[in-house]
């Protein structure tokens, strides 16, 4: 969902300028950005590690699975959180929005640290 969402944002930034669509499209430059990168390559490459590192142990092959649901939930909030508020703090940063930037980096960072401290053990 991610990248077919990222490719339409791209497809439309592309024809922003050419079908004079509102400049404020423009504000959706760091959405595409996220989506692609986060919510494409990061999960992408975060499943792929979770499935493919050496096991954890017998019991718990891929490590903790609490901390594997963890991390999916808190970068997949703190993304959407920043597909929202990207836009709105950039049409409207008086409005008071920056919050939600602060609270997705936030978000994104534990659910990368969760990440970190379930794989670890993994490698070899």
């Amino acid at each position: 969902m991610y990248f077919i969402a990222a490719l339409v944002i791209a497809v439309l930034l592309a024809v922003q300028a050419p079908l004079n669509l509102p400049s404020a499209m423009g504000s959706l430059m760091p959405v595409y950005f996220h989506l692609f990168m986060v919510g494409w390559i990061t999960l992408f490459i975060f499943g792929v590690i979770y499935w493919m590192f050496p096991r954890f142990s017998k019991e718990r092959p891929r490590g903790s699975e609490r901390l594997a649901w963890a991390t999916y939930g808190l970068i997949n909030v703190g993304l959407i959180l920043r597909v929202i508020g990207e836009p709105v703090n950039a049409l409207q940063p008086q409005a008071g929005f920056g919050w939600l930037l602060a609270l997705s980096a936030i978000l994104q960072w534990l659910g990368g640290m969760a990440f970190v401290l379930n794989t670890w053990g993994r490698v070899k």
